[in-house]
């Protein structure tokens, strides 16, 4: 077979495979090493390529595994390319394509190699394929440790090599390394406090390249710097075999994938839309997951501490001797790719990451004159939120309410799309006090999303009163409305609602949370079992009214600190008054529709004396006039709407698995079975 493999299915029986996992201990100076890394053949994306790849091989994997306590290849294989390493940034400067293509075969090995082991063992077991002592043929503890060796080598390897066409590949390759080294965490359901990624990464050889680390995946995530030309890395075929390293025939690869075919190997699945920078998007992926390391139990984590503390390169102020890992990056460039890159969950959670840790960030970003170009970019993810995961549109809303802690910007920002959630109500409230000139569309919007709740709301303590009613007037009443409620003033029996409503607030006004508890009870023993849960309407009363309770703020502070600025809110306002009168009464909004209530009335009695049939245009005049008349007096002062953001205790449980399921779905050319995988639930493929 050897070289001739034409099939996928012909991988088991591959010589070069069958010699590196079989009994017989190979040297790292063996000739046999350069003929198997002598394979040329595009590198496997698509998970379903990588799925038949891991299916053709695990024979060969689970062989090697069970070989190389004796052998030692494995071992091997690695310090060849170790000792490649050391010329490679020579030879990308020579550009010698044949060593290059070799030294990136070898590093497609061992990755593919060491997501196995990973899979397959505990640390101890993998620690110790990594200590094999040649000269006894056994493992020791004192022996070299090989696997910390490979980690700094691939750092090295990241930051210190020049990017040109035949280095993209194994600068690709060198962070999928990495990945997957850090990768153990997907096979357990806890998070990770102490594993081989915080003995390695956060001590020893490795940590004087924190800072250097985090800058180069910054600024490739900054470059987005597309892949060279297909073809272009694979070395060219020669007329002769001078100048061949290794005495390679004419061109002609003598490895294990020279022609065997995956159906299309590099295509991109179906669905699957190609990635313009494997490399940038690598890189993110690989910081996002080194920032959600968690601390070591002597020593927070660096990648974590130089995330929080890089600085502009325009900022020439001194470093506190406090802050290690410390360096500067071009913050315009930064924020550029941060507003073009947010369709991605990964670039929205960086930006989440830089506003929420890193100060320097936050006040640049803040200060900027185009912040549309970043705030635009996130509105579209709230806005297309049927498109995104519940995880991406979590990170977007964050991101808004750490934006509206600043007064700045919400002088400057008035135009956001509202979204069930708490903290994009938040966001709201940040800005409610600055709101300027509302355009009507934003204002009917605020308006119709209160009164949709308040309808809701008193839907709910009917239903939750009297279960077995069957007021055909009131169901009709709530199913005839629009989610608008446009149809509110024209019904009919608009009056025996708001009646009806009055009444059930005077029964709230006596003993609000008493009668609550006895109606719940009431209906729970009405369902013949405890065991029988209450229905949604029922559970989701306090949410409704605490929703309610923030939307009847927002627009009270609004009206009681920029009335004069927000006629559209005004005009929106008396145009569902109906509604909003029904809730003058209830135990827990009467203190905040004083002010509501007021507006109300005076903009009423206005409109009352100017007669009927007035148009809109009048109808807004009158009220910029009566907004001048208004004392400002009469608006009773309620503290400033004020929200800040703050991290949950252990937000690793949250951030660690949604990093490695962006990592599971997004890097490029790994692929991990979804029935190994423990820390999150996955379908099968």
């Amino acid at each position: 077979m050897g070289s001739n493999s034409s099939r996928i299915g012909d991988l088991p029986k591959n010589e070069y495979l069958k010699k590196l996992s079989g009994t017989e201990s190979v040297s790292e100076n063996d000739p046999f090493w350069n003929q198997l890394l002598s394979f040329s053949f595009p590198a496997p994306t698509s998970s379903t390529d990588l799925k038949l790849l891991e299916e053709a091989t695990i024979s060969v994997c689970r062989s090697l595994v069970e070989n190389n306590p004796r052998t030692g290849n494995l071992g091997a294989l690695i310090k060849v390319f170790l000792s490649r390493t050391k010329e490679l940034k020579l030879s990308a400067e020579c550009r010698n394509h044949i060593f290059i293509w070799q030294t990136n075969n070898a590093l497609f090995i061992i990755c593919y190699l060491l997501k196995v082991f990973i899979c397959e063992m505990s640390e101890e077991e993998l620690q110790l394929h990594f200590t094999y002592e040649e000269k006894s043929g056994s493992y020791s503890s004192d022996s070299e440790d090989l696997l910390e060796e490979l980690v700094c080598c691939l750092m090295q390897l990241i930051t210190d090599i020049p990017l040109i066409d035949l280095t993209y590949e194994i600068s690709v390759e060198a962070i999928s390394t990495m990945v997957v080294f850090l990768s153990c965490q997907l096979y357990h359901k806890e998070v990770l406090r102490q594993s081989i990624s915080h003995k390695y990464l956060m001590r020893g050889r490795c940590l004087p390249y924190t800072s250097k680390l985090v800058k180069t995946l910054l600024y490739n995530f900054i470059r987005q710097e597309k892949p060279p030309p297909p073809g272009a890395h694979v070395f060219p075929q020669q007329s002769d075999g001078g100048g061949l390293l290794y005495g390679l025939a004419s061109g002609v690869a003598t490895g294990l994938w020279t022609v065997f075919t995956l159906g299309g190997v590099g295509s991109k699945a179906a669905n699957t839309p190609a990635l313009s920078s494997p490399l940038a998007n690598q890189s993110l992926l690989l910081l996002l997951v080194l920032a959600n390391l968690t601390d070591a139990a002597d020593a927070p984590n660096p990648y974590r501490q130089a995330i929080i503390s890089f600085k502009n390169t325009q900022d020439n102020s001194p470093f506190p001797s406090s802050i290690p890992h410390a360096f500067q990056i071009n913050f315009n460039s930064l924020y550029t790719t941060l507003c073009e890159q947010q369709t991605s969950d990964q670039a929205t959670l960086l930006l989440y990451t830089l506003l929420h840790q890193n100060s320097n960030i936050r006040t640049y970003m803040l200060a900027r004159t185009d912040m549309e170009n970043l705030v635009l970019p996130i509105l579209e993810i709230l806005y297309h939120v049927e498109e995104r995961n519940s995880h991406h549109v979590y990170m977007a809303l964050i991101i808004l309410l750490i934006l509206t802690e600043d007064d700045g910007f919400n002088r400057s920002i008035h135009e956001v799309d509202k979204y069930l959630h708490t903290n994009c109500l938040a966001a709201l409230a940040n800005m409610s006090a600055q709101f300027r000139s509302l355009h009507q569309y934003a204002a009917q919007r605020i308006i119709s999303y209160t009164c949709r709740h308040l309808r809701r709301y008193v839907y709910v303590l009917d239903k939750l009163y009297f279960p077995h009613s069957h007021c055909s007037t009131l169901q009709h009443c709530f199913s005839s409305l629009s989610d608008n409620g446009e149809e509110l003033l024209s019904l009919t029996c608009s009056h025996i609602l708001r009646a009806y409503a009055s009444s059930l607030f005077s029964l709230l006004s006596k003993k609000h949370n008493k009668v609550l508890e006895q109606a719940t009870q009431s209906l729970r023993g009405s369902l013949s079992s405890n065991d029988v849960p209450l229905p949604d309407y029922a559970q989701d009363l306090n949410v409704i009214e605490e929703v309610i309770r923030m939307m009847l703020e927002i627009i009270n502070s609004c009206l009681a600190t920029s009335l004069h600025h927000n006629p559209n809110l005004v005009y929106a306002l008396l145009y569902k008054r109906d509604l909003f009168e029904q809730f003058r009464t209830h135990p827990s909004f009467q203190d905040i529709m004083q002010n509501i209530d007021l507006v109300i009335t005076f903009f009423s009695s206005r409109l009352l004396q100017a007669g009927a049939e007035l148009s809109v245009e009048w109808v807004l005049e009158i009220m910029k006039q009566g907004i001048v008349a208004l004392p400002k007096d009469r608006l009773k002062k309620f503290p400033e709407l004020k929200f800040k953001y703050v991290e949950e205790e252990q937000p690793e449980e949250f951030f660690i698995p949604y990093v490695w399921s962006l990592v599971y779905s997004s890097a490029t050319g790994l692929y991990w079975s979804p029935q190994d995988i423990q820390l999150f639930t996955m379908d099968s493929d």
